[in-house]
């Protein structure tokens, strides 16, 4: 397994992932989507040393799969301030990488899956149905209502606070860290419906959900699965 930095513009600022590639290489590709104030290794596993993502795409090369996990603009190492973060700007991230592995000669780019983790989740069903390019999506604890879910999480007075804030930031402490957020990203809340778009949808679409989940509660899997 060989792991590189792959860097790519969206819309004027630099996305960084990284590529993971199994012996064998050129292989078909992976792209991993990450979570709500969440980066490209995602949560930590306990007693591993490795995030769910890097676990994950150690584990997909052992498989002979190469993957790319990106930092969506304002997290991680990508450029931006999270403060901008919307859905449709991550959905246009993911978009993005899916052009850029097309065209990457170290993959398969033709024969490239999309998995999303919670938000991620929402972001790769609506770049799936928007797209059509996945041969295949995989959503865990996908958020199919960013309302219920993100709201849930923010509190209906965040959301409300939110929605009115305009271009001034409004910091959230959230995750045990404070993190600011500008209206656009609570509008998309309301307007973004990856449920629906998921519908859209022509490829396969595998759906996991721990049903103890008390963040993404788990009857978001129901609404993704009935709707495709």
């Amino acid at each position: 397994m060989i792991e590189t930095l792959l860097h790519f513009p969206v819309q004027g600022q630099r996305v960084t992932g990284t590529l993971c590639l199994p012996q064998g290489a050129p292989a078909p590709v992976v792209l991993m989507v990450h979570g709500f104030t969440g980066s490209r290794d995602e949560m930590a596993v306990t007693g591993t040393g490795e995030g769910v993502f890097s676990r994950s795409a150690r584990r997909m090369a052992q498989q002979g799969l190469a993957s790319l996990r990106i930092d969506c603009r304002g997290s991680g190492t990508s450029e931006g301030d999270f403060a901008d973060t919307t859905y449709e700007g991550q959905i246009a991230d993911a978009l993005a990488a899916l052009q850029v592995l097309s065209h990457e000669p170290r993959v398969q780019g033709g024969r490239a899956a999309l998995l999303g983790w919670s938000q991620g989740g929402l972001v790769a069903a609506c770049v799936a149905a928007r797209s059509q390019l996945p041969l295949a999506t995989a959503l865990w604890a996908a958020v199919a209502d960013p309302v219920e879910s993100i709201g849930g999480i923010l509190g209906a007075d965040v959301l409300a606070a939110g929605l009115i804030t305009g271009d001034q930031a409004l910091q959230i402490r959230v995750h045990e860290k404070t993190i600011a957020l500008k209206q656009s990203y609570f509008d998309g809340m309301v307007t973004v419906k990856p449920a629906e778009e998921i519908s859209r949808y022509s490829g396969p679409l595998f759906v996991a959900h721990g049903l103890a989940d008390t963040a993404v509660l788990p009857h978001a899997a129901d609404r993704f699965l009935a709707a495709h």
